[in-house]
């Protein structure tokens, strides 16, 4: 099949290297050359203006954006309308939040252009591993449309159409606040075991193995760490400060709009705030994870700061 693929990041670009290794068409652009030269390299067609996608695609074309959640998406929608032919499709593949599709969507259907939501998780594993998709769309027929290029970007029983627009970006939020959760109980497990008496004696990284060996906590996030701490026993090089990319906010948000209790998700991102004024071995732990699993730059210590 088709497709255009706009932004070319640390998941756009491994997304198009993906999809042409499976026989894809993949049309790359990027606000910068230098990335779209890279995927011309591999075999895809370079786009080096949008208004290419209207000379160089047959129509229904398939226009799939990686770009930052917000008015970042809403400028090239804005410049995508001008350019695509009643029929098409743009999906949005970036961490938006999913109010911001459902307008999307309803903005789109008035203009005549198809779109779809797809929560992608992955990170820079996905062009080995695969990736997970969570798909949202009102027409169930758009779906069917780029389901090939959907399958091939996934690994087995790793895609779903999730429900109409919005449903796609709302599993991913909720998604990624379990997986706040997640890595907030292996830090603190890890940080109880390094300031205990064994502390010294431990070896991370052997129990990170072994716990992914029949025990019941195993998860991919244990093979990570495995990996974190094979570089650095104690993460000494990295410093206790952990980012959030905003899901959580929008997660925690929705837990107290729909009245729910989200003690664990709450408190996960509690933590990441706290992490950027404390110093604390389970900081550098989540640290350690958001770059193992998504590529995420992490500061390092200063000059004269306990490790």
């Amino acid at each position: 099949m088709e497709i255009a693929m706009i932004g070319l990041g640390r998941m756009g670009m491994n997304m198009a290297k993906r999809l042409l290794a499976k026989g894809h068409k993949v049309f790359a652009y990027n606000r910068t050359r230098d990335k779209t030269d890279m995927v011309a390299r591999e075999g895809g067609i370079p786009l080096y203006a949008l208004e290419e996608i209207r000379e160089k695609m047959a129509p229904p074309r398939n226009v799939w954006m990686m770009l930052p959640a917000g008015k970042v998406i809403d400028e090239h929608i804005e410049k995508l309308v001008q350019i695509l032919s009643h029929g098409d499709l743009i999906i949005d593949g970036g961490n938006s939040y999913f109010k911001d599709s459902i307008r999307r969507a309803s903005f789109l259907r008035e203009k005549g252009l198809n779109f779809m939501d797809a929560g992608v998780s992955g990170g820079i594993w996905g062009l080995k591993e695969g990736y997970c998709i969570m798909a949202g769309t009102d027409k169930k027929e758009v779906f069917k449309q780029v389901e090939p290029l959907i399958k091939s970007l996934a690994p087995d029983q790793g895609y779903l159409l999730c429900g109409p627009s919005g449903a796609g970006h709302f599993v991913k939020m909720i998604h990624n606040g379990i997986e706040y959760g997640m890595m907030q109980a292996y830090a603190e497990g890890f940080d109880l075991m390094k300031e205990s008496p064994y502390g010294q004696d431990l070896d991370f990284a052997q129990i990170a193995r072994l716990w992914n060996h029949g025990s019941v906590v195993r998860s991919w996030l244990l093979e990570l760490l495995e990996l974190a701490f094979g570089k650095e026993p104690h993460l000494s090089n990295i410093a206790p400060y952990v980012e959030d990319s905003g899901e959580g906010r929008w997660t925690v948000l929705q837990a107290v709009e729909s009245g729910i209790s989200a003690p664990v998700i709450t408190m996960a991102l509690y933590n990441r705030f706290q992490s950027r004024e404390a110093n604390s071995f389970r900081d550098r732990v989540l640290a350690a994870l958001r770059q193992e699993f998504g590529g995420h730059p992490v500061k390092k210590p200063k000059l004269g700061e306990p490790k």
